[in-house]
């Protein structure tokens, strides 16, 4: 069969596994490895419905959407994400399976960060541009690289605000010793640990500004949090926008 077909990448998955599962599996090795089995996964969802909807385009025509919601979601929204639970499984890398001018609002949060900047970023911007109706909103909040940035360079207090919100349960507790570890954490989180998706890029104001910009939307403007849709674990250290089409 093809090297697409789902069979030859089940035992890829297969092989990974194997060789993770080896204490003789060097350090590097073992990361790498990791994220094709992450991968892997995510290709596994995105195929399934990828084989029901072949143009890319589903039936329904929902008219508020979110994207990459997890467990967080908001009622009355059709949730699209790449991994269960979600409405539709799919992955918006390869773009939004929505019709041209259908949708009247997009909202997502601490999502953009953990996708591959420029390319599946931007692409995911003008496809969100696509799918909206004239006059249609994305509403979009990530960490904000400006907060992150804006105690450095400085001390660490040992009972820092961000440390203790973020990252006080979290394995690499132990290793923020410094300020700039923060910063790293920030711009790729969890760069190594199996339960955390890394983060690829850092945003802030100005560079949300420019991205929804350069996609064509008209106007780009601070988003007033509202807790009816957002999650307020995510309000402290974010920003949000909302780009208007």
């Amino acid at each position: 069969m093809s090297h697409f077909g789902m069979p030859s990448f089940d035992y890829l998955g297969e092989q990974i596994q194997t060789v993770l599962s080896e204490p003789s599996t060097p350090h590097g090795l073992a990361r790498a490895l990791r994220h094709v089995a992450k991968e892997i996964e995510l290709h596994r969802y995105h195929h399934a419905t990828e084989r029901a909807w072949p143009d890319g385009r589903i039936d329904q025509k929902p008219t508020k959407i979110q994207i990459g919601g997890g467990t967080h979601r908001v009622d009355g929204f059709f949730n699209i994400d790449a991994v269960p639970p979600a409405d539709l499984l799919w992955d918006v890398r390869e773009g939004i399976p929505l019709h041209d001018e259908t949708v009247q609002l997009i909202f997502s949060e601490h999502f953009l960060e953990h996708i591959d900047y420029p390319r599946s970023v931007k692409n995911y911007v003008r496809e969100a541009h696509r799918v909206l109706r004239p006059g249609g909103q994305i509403i979009t909040g990530v960490p904000d690289a400006t907060f992150a940035l804006s105690q450095y360079p400085g001390p660490l207090d040992p009972g820092d605000e961000m440390v203790e919100r973020w990252y006080a349960k979290r394995s690499c507790r132990p290793d923020i010793n410094t300020r700039l570890d923060l910063v790293n954490l920030v711009f790729r989180d969890q760069d190594d640990d199996p339960k955390y998706t890394p983060h690829l890029w850092a945003y802030d104001y100005e560079k949300l500004v420019q991205l929804f910009t350069e996609a064509g939307f008209a106007t780009v403007e601070p988003w007033t949090f509202d807790p009816k849709i957002a999650n307020g674990k995510r309000r402290w250290g974010s920003v949000y926008v909302v780009a208007s089409k």
